[in-house]
């Protein structure tokens, strides 16, 4: 099993509609690419929110190829989405993780 993580911290002041938008929108059109069997929302406590909540956003896929075929096809255009939406008002961060046990 191969996680695809995004952790992402949205301004304060769009924080509450982007997290509707990432569930509405967002998640089922990443579902939709085909390359994932499930999403999962948390969001990281122990952090400063003080410049908006933290979430990590994971990404679960059968393989490393479905991932490999979701950067080459989807990537682009779905992040492209989440700028033309919200412009600069996040950072993201992403990581690749494989489940051991």
């Amino acid at each position: 099993m191969i996680i695809y993580n995004v952790t992402v911290k949205p301004a304060p002041a769009i924080a509450a509609a982007w997290l509707k938008w990432l569930q509405d929108e967002h998640i089922p059109a990443m579902m939709n690419t085909g390359c994932f069997t499930d999403a999962r929302i948390m969001r990281l406590l122990d952090v400063d929110d003080s410049e908006g909540p933290t979430y990590a956003v994971q990404y679960f896929t059968e393989s490393k190829a479905q991932y490999n075929r979701y950067m080459e096809h989807f990537a682009a255009t779905q992040r492209q989405a989440g700028y033309d939406h919200w412009g600069d008002q996040f950072i993201a961060f992403r990581s690749l993780m494989e489940v051991v046990n």
